[in-house]
């Protein structure tokens, strides 16, 4: 069976794909990264590309198992620092990256330098748990308040 790349246009058959060993690799390592991170980490891949000649398989099955296997482990090191990687982390340095590459970032990309570099720099979003809208923010007891709940209490029993 013939399949089109929707990114190149390239042509080839899926029962070769599926027979090249290096293809094989390719896509058994974009099956266990799953999720969103897989779309995000083919494009990134892409990026490896040299000008003039297509991507090895064994060069994306590569790239892809060295993504995986950090992304597995959930920490990148880099510089002799360790840093934290989330999926949101990579999926956030994928697409800063992605972004970069209209805008002057050289090709083909040659290591995960720059990406890395995103990642240690990445800070995991806060969480806040947002109060119901008719709940009051906490009172601290005061003298203040006890006489105010006092007055209320007054004022409610005098009715």
């Amino acid at each position: 069976m013939k399949t089109r790349c929707p990114c190149c246009g390239a042509e080839n058959s899926l029962d070769a794909i599926l027979s090249n060993e290096a293809a094989n690799a390719a896509l058994r390592e974009l099956t266990r990264i799953g999720d969103e991170i897989t779309r995000l980490a083919v494009m990134y891949v892409g990026m490896f590309r040299p000008a003039k000649t297509s991507l090895r398989f064994d060069r994306v099955a590569s790239l892809l198992e060295e993504l995986r296997i950090d992304m597995d482990n959930g920490f990148i090191e880099r510089n002799g620092q360790r840093y934290e990687a989330s999926r949101g982390a990579w999926c956030h340095a994928f697409r800063v990256v992605l972004e970069k590459r209209g805008m002057g970032l050289k090709l083909p990309l040659t290591s995960h330098g720059y990406l890395y570099e995103v990642i240690a720099s990445y800070k995991e979003p806060v969480q806040t748990a947002a109060a119901p809208a008719n709940q009051q923010p906490a009172m601290k007891n005061s003298q203040t308040m006890n006489g105010l709940a006092a007055l209320e209490g007054l004022s409610k029993g005098g009715n």
